[in-house]
């Protein structure tokens, strides 16, 4: 992804001096290509996999075509983002491309957007953790042991994240490599006990095939969000112009490529009649397999690193973006603040507000709520893919010679407008509830930038 035959002419981040690189160099260190793509695979790969199988069950195999559909756009954004961070290689990700291509407002937009995207989705996760924790330890009975293990689930990863990038690289490289392994012994085992009558007819709900494709997709279409993490952590990848694009393609091939196997996998190795009814698919695929009943524990054990592994790199992204803008003004300076080559305020209230969210969830029983909520983080995380790749296309068409290559014109072209139709499939598959609720929060960062803007403009009236 790197071209070393053109000038790169992009000013450094503003907040990305030699200083936040250098700060407890002993806990802070730049993630090489490996960490780099296991943040991209963790992020993407959380704890959807476990239940998509049964999910997509009812539409029939026609569910393989969707998840062939959606892997193509989701290489095509994972090569957008390459492209953009090749020529904006700070941390900050979409947020960084918005603003340079449309300015404050649409930057800080993707910025407040991702934010929301974050917190939220971390305090999902930490709930659905807890939803596998209970195999092995019961603690459902008891709402405060509950709360108190949700709350576990987000701290721990916190807690590497502020001790230093270097923990996190490490927690992100273990989770990696230990949440494959399950995943892998049912990818690989399935081809050896896959039995083509299990599969089911192709087409099985009665839907037309362009129908049963679209339901089945909006599915599994949230399960490519994270395709971004690495260009969102580009200030702390080492030689980001080369490493970022190669991560991100690696990482979502990779992850795309693990998706399709294990539901294969299950597909062939489940009856389907048993498969649209599963609770736990990838234990019925074990248990199948290799017989007995220890497949549960051993997928909820996987389905727990898996998560902590999410939770880890979310917590990461969760204070990059605000620290980008923050450095730009758009976000209070106190997330500003970094140590260790973490931003450690933005850690902090990120946390900290994924963790009110839950304890809301559990106290108040408004599960309802929580799904919508968490619903609208599915419409939010694809507003800075839009203004990313709308950027995109703007350097573009724009004439900017110094962004463009133009023998890649086309091909650049081309996946630009491949990711833009992808991200616009994602608004869709967020549903009506999700995008009306989304446009609520963002219509409240506007209020926010308003703030934030006057303060901006009134400190540069007062300075000499």
């Amino acid at each position: 992804m790197h071209d070393s035959g053109t000038a790169d002419t992009t000013a450094p981040a503003a907040g990305d001096s030699p200083g936040d690189h250098q700060d407890d160099s002993r806990h802070a260190r730049r993630f090489g290509l490996p960490i780099a793509t296991a943040l991209v695979m963790g992020n993407i790969i959380g704890g959807g996999i476990f239940l998509l199988p049964a999910s997509v069950a009812p539409y029939g195999t026609i569910a393989l075509v969707a998840f062939g559909v959606l892997t193509v756009g989701a290489i095509a954004l994972a090569l957008v983002f390459g492209r953009l961070a090749n020529r904006h290689p700070q941390t900050g990700g979409p947020y960084v491309y918005a603003r340079e291509a449309f300015g404050d407002f649409a930057g800080f937009l993707a910025a407040w957007s991702y934010w929301i995207t974050t917190w939220v989705s971390n305090a999902a996760l930490a709930v659905a953790a807890v939803g596998y924790l209970d195999v092995l330890l019961p603690i459902h009975g008891s709402t405060f042991w509950t709360i108190v293990a949700a709350l576990m689930c987000q701290w721990l990863p916190a807690l590497a994240n502020l001790a230093g990038t270097r923990y996190v690289g490490a927690v992100q490289l273990v989770s990696t490599v230990l949440k494959f392994a399950p995943l892998l012994l049912v990818a690989i085992g399935g081809l050896f006990f896959f039995q083509a009558d299990n599969l089911g007819p192709f087409r099985a709900s009665g839907d037309s095939a362009l129908g049963a494709v679209s339901a089945s997709a909006a599915i599994l279409l949230f399960s490519y969000l994270g395709v971004e993490s690495a260009s969102v952590s580009a200030g702390e990848v080492r030689d980001p112009q080369r490493n970022v694009g190669r991560a991100t393609v690696l990482g979502t091939g990779l992850a795309a490529l693990l998706y399709l196997l294990c539901t294969v996998a299950v597909f062939g190795t489940v009856s389907h009649d048993e498969l649209v009814n599963s609770t736990a698919p990838f234990s019925d695929s074990v248990n199948a397999m290799f017989g007995g009943t220890w497949g549960g524990t051993a997928v909820a054990v996987a389905a727990l690193v898996s998560m902590v592994g999410a939770l880890n790199g979310w917590t990461l992204l969760s204070a990059q973006t605000p620290y980008a803008a923050a450095k730009d003004g758009l976000f209070p300076a106190a997330f500003e603040r970094k140590r260790r080559g973490v931003p450690t305020f933005g850690v902090i209230v990120a946390v900290t507000l994924a963790s009110l969210l839950t304890i809301y969830n559990y106290t108040a029983g408004s599960s309802g709520v929580f799904e919508t909520l968490v619903l609208v983080t599915t419409f939010t995380a694809t507003v800075p893919y839009l203004l990313a790749t709308a950027a995109q296309i703007y350097f573009l068409l724009s004439g900017q010679g110094h962004r463009v290559r133009r023998s890649r014109l086309v091909r650049d072209m081309a996946l630009a407008l491949a990711a833009f139709g992808f991200s616009m499939w994602l608004v869709g598959g967020a549903g009506y509830a999700a995008v009306y609720q989304g446009v609520l929060f963002l219509f409240v960062g506007v209020l926010v930038y308003a703030w934030m803007a006057a303060r901006k403009q009134r400190a540069a009236a007062w300075s000499p």
